[in-house]
């Protein structure tokens, strides 16, 4: 439970980083704490699957692509803190709606799927088929269904994956004149007697 807790004040604090630091990098670097927090919270909720994918897409792809951007636009620290302060009315506002908005969706009469004190409220049904696999983790319910149900849906992907890369390679291979490029068997055939020369 104290774990639970230092996530989300972590996850806070970043989140209230990644607004009020002067520096874009220093602010995708916020962005990327609060990524690493949130998927500590999700492991301790219990799907751990969903905190590594979180991790790999979110930390290793989005938030490093943010990073580059970010490093190569050069923006300038002192025009950011100019438009901090003329957008500062219209941004307080907006973020009094959304946290209106969330008071609204937490009450009671707003979601059915909550108790209420009323004999005659309605409730949505559900079934919890995480609850009925009592012996198994997420991660292996998960390599069950790929490696039994979907193994060919599972093959085709990677076959399409093994397509994409090797069409990236041969893309990317041009033999032209103008690059120099090694190749081994020419290289592993050479009589090296005739490749030194006395010059007298």
């Amino acid at each position: 439970m104290i774990l639970f807790y230092v996530f989300v004040v972590l996850a806070l604090v970043s989140g209230a980083m990644v607004i009020r630091a002067k520096n874009p990098v220093h602010s995708v670097l916020f962005l990327i704490l609060v990524f690493r927090n949130t998927s500590g919270l999700l492991v301790l909720l219990g799907p751990d699957f969903f905190a590594m994918i979180f991790l790999v897409v979110y930390v290793g792809a989005i938030a490093v692509l943010f990073l580059f951007v970010v490093m190569m636009l050069h923006i300038r620290i002192e025009e950011i803190h100019e438009n901090v302060l003329r957008y500062l009315p219209v941004g307080g506002i907006i973020g009094l709606i959304f946290l209106l908005e969330i008071l609204l969706m937490v009450d009671n009469d707003y979601i059915p799927i909550l108790p209420t004190k009323s004999s005659d409220a309605t409730y949505l049904t559900y079934t919890v088929y995480a609850g009925k696999i009592h012996s198994w983790t997420n991660l292996e319910t998960l390599g069950n269904l790929l490696y039994t149900t979907y193994f060919f849906l599972f093959l085709v992907s990677s076959l399409i994956l093994l397509v994409a890369l090797i069409g990236a390679i041969v893309l990317t291979m041009h033999k032209t004149t103008k690059v120099k490029r090694q190749d081994v068997f020419i290289q592993n055939a050479i009589d090296f007697r005739n490749t030194i020369r006395k010059v007298r």
